[in-house]
């Protein structure tokens, strides 16, 4: 039985599921989103989520604690670079998961995980463009509305 198990362990040894992560991890971070299978994307994110988390305050400490786990320099500077400032002002929730389907040589179930900050499609640049709305009270708006209406009416019957 597997009571209170939290990790998948992918069918791999330890020292082959830590490698893994570890490669996956860096590619996440060099690319900002890759494709993989579900569970692989699953297991991935409650590896890097902490790791997004320590880079967002750039610390000696930090950055060693992170290199123990990704054993890569440019993961490093492109992490407590680009990356920590995107995610500076989120409390969390650094990756997202979208499923894909079924892969066709195996019939596994594949994911895209990617980061939240970095998508141009959900995230900031149509949050920010949408961002100037109307600012509207509730008391006195159909009555603007109507009286604009109106003028544009009888300003069209006195122009013809």
């Amino acid at each position: 039985m597997r009571h209170g198990v939290k990790l998948n362990h992918l069918g791999r040894t330890a020292a082959h599921r830590k490698s893994l992560m570890a490669n996956l991890a860096m590619e996440l971070i060099k690319h900002k989103r890759i494709t993989t299978t579900l569970a692989k994307a699953k297991a991935l994110r409650v590896y890097v989520e902490p790791l997004l988390t320590r880079a967002k305050s750039d610390s000696t400490h930090n950055r060693r604690i992170v290199f123990s786990y990704l054993q890569d320099k440019e993961s490093i500077k492109e992490l407590f670079g680009a990356i920590s400032e995107k995610i500076a002002s989120r409390p969390g929730g650094y990756t997202r998961i979208i499923k894909l389907g079924k892969r066709v040589g195996d019939n596994a179930e594949t994911a895209l995980i990617e980061l939240v900050d970095f998508n141009e499609i959900y995230g900031g640049k149509a949050e920010k463009e949408a961002a100037p709305a109307k600012k509207t009270r509730r008391a006195g708006g159909s009555k603007k509305k109507a009286t604009e209406e109106g003028t544009a009416a009888t300003e069209e019957k006195a122009a013809e």
